[in-house]
């Protein structure tokens, strides 16, 4: 039971990493390879501030601004440097290894016996694992909420315009590369923001923590959009935690087969490929009963 909660709650805090990517991914229509770098920027820049003896919320707070700052350098790569996206995503990561090492002075800091945002007094008579599930919902309610609300705004739908289609959202009006920085900023705070909290979490920083995250995000988007169909802007965002959640229970069933834990971003890999052809085989297997229908009809 430990163990399914355990599930849970980091379902809830990686929750963040794929609506974060929901806004790049699917939103923007952008391949950003960035949150690989933002994530440990995240970890890094908040652990660093706690163990100097700053408010764990405040250091969280400054991991998302971090995370903004560099998202807004890969979209002045994209937007004024003209580079394409990936490549522009894959140049900001790298350089962030560097900067990751220096804010943390070595490859891992630990948060022993430091105070985080999970050492609040309510979590103390919570039982064991059930506070990053109370406060997973919490944050992924307010973000999540936060994020409708921006979107819903004039500006949020120019900025889903401009996604849809660059090209007619110029002719309105709207201005592509402010999008694009907006955009990218957000997403990027928001891994950094997941980085923070996944790093209080589990009490310390690593400098290759982030390797893999683009896979356990895009699981949680697919495994959302297979499961869960037909739904609003609004419904769809919440769902990426849902799939997320998901995403956590499936590593949770096959780690409990007996495969080892060291095999965890090949797992990831194949659960992700196994959701993303899901629906094209039940499009062929529609098709194949279409055609068996017809042929009896006939």
């Amino acid at each position: 039971m430990n163990l399914i909660v355990s599930a849970i709650g980091q379902g809830f805090l990686w929750g963040i990493l794929g609506l974060a990517l929901y806004i790049s991914f699917r939103i923007m229509n952008t391949t950003d390879m960035t949150v690989e770098g933002t994530f440990p920027l995240g970890a890094a820049i908040a652990v660093s501030l706690i163990v100097k003896g700053v408010n764990p919320l405040l250091a969280s707070l400054a991991a998302f601004f971090g995370g903004a700052l560099a998202g807004l350098v890969t979209s002045f790569l994209i937007t004024k440097g003209k580079i394409p996206s990936l490549l522009a995503g894959i140049l900001t990561m790298t350089g962030l290894y560097s900067v990751n090492l220096r804010i943390l002075g070595k490859s891992n800091v630990s948060l022993l016996g430091q105070k985080t945002i999970f050492s609040a007094k309510i979590f103390r008579s919570l039982p064991q694992y059930f506070d990053s599930v109370f406060l997973g919902t919490i944050i992924m309610v307010v973000v999540t909420a936060i994020v409708i609300y921006i979107l819903m705004t004039d500006f949020g739908q120019a900025f889903i315009a401009n996604g849809d289609n660059p090209q007619m959202a110029k002719a309105m009006g709207i201005k592509p590369g402010v999008m694009t920085a907006t955009g990218l900023m957000l997403s990027n705070g928001l891994v950094a923001l997941c980085g923070a909290v996944v790093a209080q979490n589990n009490g310390y920083a690593d400098i290759s923590m982030g390797t893999g995250t683009i896979v356990i995000a895009l699981a949680s988007i697919i495994i959302s959009e297979v499961l869960f169909r037909s739904l609003d802007l609004a419904s769809r965002l919440f769902a990426v935690t849902l799939g997320s959640i998901i995403y956590r229970l499936l590593l949770l069933a096959v780690l409990q087969i007996g495969l080892s834990s060291d095999n965890l971003n090949l797992i990831s890999a194949i659960v992700l490929a196994i959701c993303m052809m899901l629906p094209q085989v039940e499009g062929k297997l529609h098709l194949k009963k279409t055609v068996v229908r017809s042929l009896k009809e006939a």
